[in-house]
């Protein structure tokens, strides 16, 4: 009899695990038998995972923090290794956190394993000389959008552009009116919303600057209403007070980030993944970023890339207005919004044809992609 497959999964953190989901879905499609050991969240155990420890173990981010969990990352690095070489699964695939997983693969591929790794990181924009170190880590590069795909072939690494999984589950025409009504916001009122980040620090820097936009957007079209959501209870809280003293026709959301975009008719949005989603609702956008002065400046001379924002980078050109920086003003943001917003038709015409492209059915492509680098051996 032929053993069942065994698959290797590690995943670092929420979005990793949902990825790590739908993949392990679409493996147990093909291969009802399957098993799966790793390292996942609720969603991949869910789905069948033997988590060796909690993912949250692995979700660090920020440089202080990772520092100071270092020798506890090197240290289950080191042990989850010894594992899996002792484990002998027939691939390993390393969820995003390339920090962790790119290292792990180096040292399977080395004893033997096929590896793969899903969700490229941003090595064509910076750092690309990380990419020879992802061609000796990796059999197989599964990456969400087609430019990465055509950087790791330029570059000899074996890649396969499997689509965004967003791409399938946002429609291809969000029902705005029935948004507005799960919302409570009017239908004849035209909507702006603002999406200053997720995390306490994007908030910090850029929620008082949207805020003080949006004081300028309604001086001159009075009839403005606003929604922003929140991605947590601190967010809120944090918001809600850079909101003090102001009087704003403003509706606070908790999550519901893409009611918010389904219903609005326009964005003032950070750099980041919203930024995908916004396209996929086929929203007008303006894209805004800061980051610490002396970050910016190192990055500034380490970043490849003419673009920072995920549309124009899909585009290929400059497609949405980016202000980063000094030039990210309340009346800047302002004054480049309201074309966008009276007509934002050259870009939602580009945002169609790219979520088209996007939409790929990936976990099923992933799955595939995975099964024929096993076929191979």
């Amino acid at each position: 009899m032929v053993a069942p497959l065994c698959i290797a999964l590690v995943a670092g953190e929420a979005s990793g695990d949902i990825l790590g989901a739908g993949l392990m879905q679409a493996l147990k499609a093909r291969h009802p038998d399957i098993r799966f050991i790793g390292v996942g969240g609720p969603r991949m155990q869910a789905e069948g995972l033997d988590s060796y420890f909690p993912m949250e173990r692995l979700a660090v981010m920020g440089l202080v923090e990772v520092l100071g969990r270092l020798p506890e990352l090197l240290r289950r690095r080191k042990e989850l290794i010894r594992t899996l070489i002792d484990a002998r699964p027939d691939v390993f695939i390393g969820i995003d956190a390339p920090d962790f997983n790119l290292g792990v693969e180096l040292k399977l591929r080395r004893a033997g394993i096929r590896t793969v790794h899903y969700v490229s990181p941003s090595v064509w924009a910076w750092r690309q000389k990380r990419v020879l170190k992802i061609r000796d880590a990796c059999d197989l590069m599964l990456t969400l959008f087609p430019f990465e795909a055509r950087f790791y072939e330029e570059h000899a690494v074996p890649v396969r552009f499997v689509g965004h999984p967003l791409a399938n589950t946002i429609p291809l025409e969000a029902d705005r009116p029935a948004a507005r009504h799960q919302l409570g916001l009017p239908l004849d009122a035209p909507v702006v919303a603002l999406m200053p980040g997720s995390r306490g620090g994007e908030v910090g820097k850029l929620g008082a600057l949207f805020l003080d936009s949006a004081e300028h957007l309604l001086r001159q079209r009075p009839q403005l209403r606003f929604v922003l959501p929140c991605a947590s209870p601190e967010r809120r809280t944090q918001v809600e007070q850079m909101l003090a003293g102001r009087e704003l026709p403003l509706q606070l959301l908790d999550g519901a980030s893409h009611e918010a975009l389904a219903a609005c008719d326009a964005v003032l949005i950070a750099s980041g993944t919203a930024t995908l989603e916004a396209l996929l609702y086929k929203r007008p956008m303006v894209v805004a970023y800061k980051l610490a002065p002396l970050t910016y400046r190192i990055l500034s001379r380490l970043v490849k890339s003419p673009y920072f924002s995920l549309p124009n980078l899909l585009a290929g050109r400059a497609l949405v207005p980016e202000l980063i920086q000094d030039a990210a003003t309340p009346e800047a943001l302002a004054q480049t919004l309201l074309p966008v917003l009276d007509d934002g038709r050259v870009q939602t015409d580009s945002f169609d044809a790219i979520h088209r492209t996007l939409r790929q059915n990936a976990s099923e492509q992933a799955a595939d992609a995975v099964l024929d680098l096993l076929e191979q051996r």
